[in-house]
């Protein structure tokens, strides 16, 4: 088994929450498409030397030619098409990776603000133990919410934190548990969920609250703001 470490970036969501046509993926942030952030890390990124995309079946031409050849992104081995669900597109890109492979690192085309620390540390994680995924502490204090809208309790949040991406597991076990779920018809809104429900410890590396996941309008806002910040650091740097 070779030490290669594959990159699965699922880009085949719709966007509903987002209101419009285009696909939040090829929103514009910073005034390039949203995807070309986190690829741009990916593909910078000295522990991963391939990268397989899951985008909507009509969009693998214009991803092809409008993302990868025009911004030079040559760890890009692959286009796959998506799924109907974000679970189906990570399994489609993960049926594409080669046996040989270890690890498998996915991370979500619509968290534009991932590091190369992130990505390094999830994936040493990951070959140490098996599974790891980016996360963060919870800081707001959490409510469980009956279906009148009445609060029902206070959650302790000792011990919560809220997962994110990206997340590096073991190739085989990241497989194993993607084709169980399918033929028992498991969903999960994360990779992790689904390592657990087979019995896989998963560890955890912190992230960082500039992490955000752009799924609603107010999130390019705030993207366009963390964008902006780390420019004017860098100039300053």
């Amino acid at each position: 088994m070779s030490n290669r470490t594959v990159a699965l970036v699922p880009a085949a969501g719709r966007g509903l929450r987002m209101g419009g046509s285009v696909p939040k993926q090829f929103l514009s942030l910073g005034h390039q498409p949203l995807i070309l952030h986190s690829l741009r890390v990916l593909q910078a990124s000295p522990v991963i030397q391939e990268i397989i995309l899951a985008v909507p079946h009509g969009d693998m031409d214009y991803c092809l030619k409008e993302i990868v050849a025009k911004h030079h992104f040559t760890k890009v081995t692959k286009v796959v098409p998506g799924g109907a669900e974000r679970q189906d597109s990570v399994r489609h890109a993960l049926e594409a990776v080669q046996d040989e492979v270890e690890v498998v690192l996915v991370h979500d085309a619509v968290r534009p603000f991932l590091t190369e620390r992130m990505v390094e540390e999830v994936v040493s994680m990951a070959r140490a133990k098996g599974a790891a995924i980016i996360a963060l502490p919870m800081k707001d204090t959490v409510k469980q919410v009956g279906a009148d809208y009445v609060i029902e309790r206070t959650v302790d949040r000792a011990g919560l934190w809220l997962a994110q991406t990206p997340q590096a597991f073991r190739r085989d076990w990241l497989l194993s548990a993607h084709r169980k779920a399918h033929g028992e018809g498991v969903r999960a809104t994360d990779d992790a969920y689904l390592m657990e429900w087979c019995g896989y410890s998963v560890s955890v590396v912190e992230g960082s609250g500039e992490n955000i996941k752009v799924t609603r309008p107010e999130d390019l806002v705030i993207g366009e703001a963390i964008l902006a910040s780390r420019q004017t650091h860098a100039m300053k740097g």
